[in-house]
């Protein structure tokens, strides 16, 4: 293979060729010699521990026995045709089938020879068999790279396995390669890292973790590789983090000025927390050191959050610029405008709302306003990212639930002024600690870990569908001392493939078990106009409904603070960080509040563990930690549509204590070598000058 590198098209292979190229390409994405080297194992089998046939269950994965062929015939006719074989050892007698490729392999073996074979064993007629076992010539004397005592199992497809390239097929591949290739990897990391961290260079742990010989080998490559996955995305982020704060200048808050100073005494309506004192002091130093602030806030529901962004958005105010928070649905827009509007009061601030429905003669006064400054905060929806809306001086912007939005639309609002605004992005949905030092390693991140004063913990129960009488006296008892609950649904119809509660059939039940005009109802979800949904959400937050039945568009922006009942049918159905914001809706008030989560008695492990988990704790970060086990990082804050975690070996949920080594590591480089120029990190400024070390528009918020 003389001539070929880690980038030579997979068809150059021997034993690919066009047709398993096309199927590779298509099914796994391996286009290159590279990608089918770091296509790695999903996990090993331990072919070190072999089974005798009087060992076997009907419940055991695949084992491997060593045995020895005692007859070979096929039996049956055209489709019942198949090859069967008696295999025995000192315990026993046990049956192999194979129903394809019957003239093959009935050639191959060979009568009266010892053979070791692999796979599942199962029960029938009182006898063990065993259905297309893997089937190997026993030679004890054979130490060749396949017959490993760690055999590596990787993904495969029912397509792939069309063209012989099942877990098997794709190891021959691999043993093909990678002797050869392994001399070819470059490495990537410098000698003085791989000393100080205790790794062994690239090309041997891509060697050990496709062919390991034993789990101390394997443990190392894995090491190895994940450390490097880890370090390169702390190196690039970080990276980003110092051009930011070097490159691009930022607008000074040097004042505490009228506005901030009188909201702060006269306006408050709680005295702020020591953990919002803490953010909004960390805010204060960012936006006085004429870089750009570039700050995550994390913050449970209820913690707060609003009341910090305002307290920015003034301080911005009084250093003459212009502000503006972007939410990603029209509710919630409404509701943080709303929300402003009443904790400024009588400040003269102008605060005006942008959206998808905003009339356009109101549009066209209100982007004179812009233009001219007499608007000072704009809050709305996508529409703030529209060519056409402009500022005079935009000095900050506040981005609630910013996982909602994609990356562009975050870059557009970054633009929109010549000295880049301060950004200030929101999240009441709580981030693990590793996800956010991986997605959000670039930004200054703070946390409000505290309730206002005030506020009591939400009470969680967990309720089977035969206390459902149980929990309808509940909503009665809580209606009568004039609080108000919220029924939320998985779906609005009746599903053929689902069988879950339905919002249509909850109103039937609801409406009998809460008649009129004692009781009434408020409903809302997805598919009804937004005019519509206002309407019946107002209703309810006057209080002239007591129940608010809905699907999960509550989610996020509903501040009623005195509904007190969150009931949550089928809550087996929904994710964790889904239920913990839907729990955040009630708790707002001074009462206490309670979340019933309703299921059936059929539950998955992880479904228990998610309901579980809920009624132990209240704690965000806690729940989100449990929600990264369960999902891993894909599913969680849009980590998949920022293309970040690209990770094929570190587990976030896992790699914890590797993760922050690396992280460590990086910030000691760039503390002594801030520009990379140094001999001795040659290999990363390379790695960094590949990777484009412009600024990455999907890391500014």
């Amino acid at each position: 293979m003389t001539g070929y590198g880690l980038h030579t098209p997979i068809e150059y292979l021997k034993g690919v060729g066009p047709q398993k190229a096309d199927v590779l390409k298509k099914e796994l994405h391996i286009f290159t010699f590279n990608d089918l080297v770091t296509h790695y194992p999903f996990r090993y089998i331990d072919r070190t521990r072999y089974y005798k046939i009087n060992q076997l269950q009907a419940d055991l994965p695949a084992v491997q026995v060593l045995g020895r062929l005692i007859s070979l015939g096929q039996i049956g006719q055209k489709r019942s045709k198949r090859l069967v074989a008696q295999f025995v050892d000192d315990t026993g007698i046990m049956e192999l089938v194979w129903f394809q490729g019957i003239r093959w392999m009935e050639k191959s073996l060979k009568v009266g020879s010892v053979y070791l074979i692999f796979g599942k064993p199962t029960l029938y007629n009182g006898q063990f068999s065993m259905t297309h076992p893997e089937m190997e010539l026993y030679n004890p004397a054979k130490k060749n790279i396949g017959n490993l005592s760690l055999q590596p199992v990787y993904s495969s497809t029912e397509k792939l396995k069309q063209f012989f390239l099942d877990t098997k097929g794709i190891q021959r591949l691999q043993e093909t390669l990678i002797p050869w290739i392994a001399k070819e990897i470059e490495e990537t990391l410098p000698t003085y890292i791989l000393k100080s961290q205790h790794l062994i260079p690239k090309g041997l742990a891509i060697l050990h973790i496709h062919f390991p010989s034993n789990m101390a080998e394997l443990q190392a490559a894995e090491r190895r590789l994940k450390f490097e996955e880890l370090f390169f995305i702390q190196l690039k982020l970080l990276k980003n983090k110092l051009l930011q704060t070097n490159k691009f200048k930022g607008h000074l808050f040097d004042q505490v000025g009228t506005t901030f100073n009188t909201f702060y005494t006269k306006h408050l309506p709680f005295p702020l927390t020591q953990a919002q004192k803490r953010v909004l002091k960390e805010i204060r130093q960012d936006t006085h050191t004429g870089a750009q602030m570039n700050r995550l806030l994390q913050g449970d529901v209820g913690s707060g959050k609003t009341v910090v962004a305002l307290m920015t958005m003034l301080l911005a105010i009084d250093n003459g610029c212009q502000a503006c928070m972007m939410a990603p649905t029209e509710i919630l827009a409404q509701q943080h405008y709303h929300s402003l509007l009443h904790l400024i009061g009588d400040l003269p601030v102008s605060i005006k709302l942008l959206s998808g429905s905003t009339p356009k003669k109101e549009r066209k006064e209100l982007h004179e306003a812009l233009m001219n400054g007499s608007l000072d905060i704009l809050v709305g929806t996508h529409a703030l990212i529209e060519d056409t809306v402009q500022f005079l001086n935009l000095g900050l912007v506040v981005i609630d639930e910013q996982h909602r939005f994609g990356v562009e639309q975050r870059a557009k609002l970054w633009r929109k002024n010549s000295i880049p605004p301060h950004m200030l992005v929101m999240t009441a949905t709580p981030i693990p600690r590793t996800l956010a030092m991986t997605l959000y390693g670039d930004l200054d991140i703070s946390v409000i870990d505290e309730l206002p004063a005030g506020r009591k913990p939400i009470k969680t129960l967990h309720l089977f569908e035969s206390s459902r009488l149980r929990m309808f006296g509940f909503m009665r008892e809580e209606i009568a001392k004039g609080r108000q609950v919220y029924v939320v649904y998985p779906l609005i119809k009746e599903s053929e493939k689902l069988d879950l509660m339905h919002l249509e059939a909850g109103i039937e039940n609801l409406t009998r078990e809460f008649p009129l005009p004692q009781y009434r109802i408020s409903i809302v979800h997805g598919k009804m106009a937004a005019k519509d949904k206002e309407f019946e959400m107002q209703r309810f937050v006057k209080g002239e409904t007591q129940i608010m039945v809905a699907t999960t568009v509550i989610e996020v922006g509903v501040n009623v603070p005195n509904a007190t009942v969150m009931i949550i049918e089928n809550a087996e159905r929904f994710g964790l960080s889904q239920l913990h914001q839907l729990r955040g809706r009630v708790g707002r008030g001074g009462e206490q509040s309670y979340c019933i989560l309703m299921s059936s008695h059929k539950l998955s492990n992880d479904g228990k563990l998610r309901l579980q988990t809920m009624v132990k704790t209240n704690d965000g970060f806690e729940i989100a930690e449990t929600d990264l086990q369960l999902r891993g990082p894909g599913d969680i804050a849009g980590t998949q549509q920022s293309g970040i975690l690209d990770l094929k070996l570190a587990d976030l949920s896992t790699d914890q204590l590797l993760l922050q080594e690396a992280r460590n590591l990086v910030l000691g480089i760039f503390k002594d070598d801030s520009t990379l120029d140094q001999p001795k990190n040659e290999l990363l400024r390379k790695h960094l000058s590949r990777q484009n070390t412009g600024i990455s528009w999907d890391k500014i918020s």
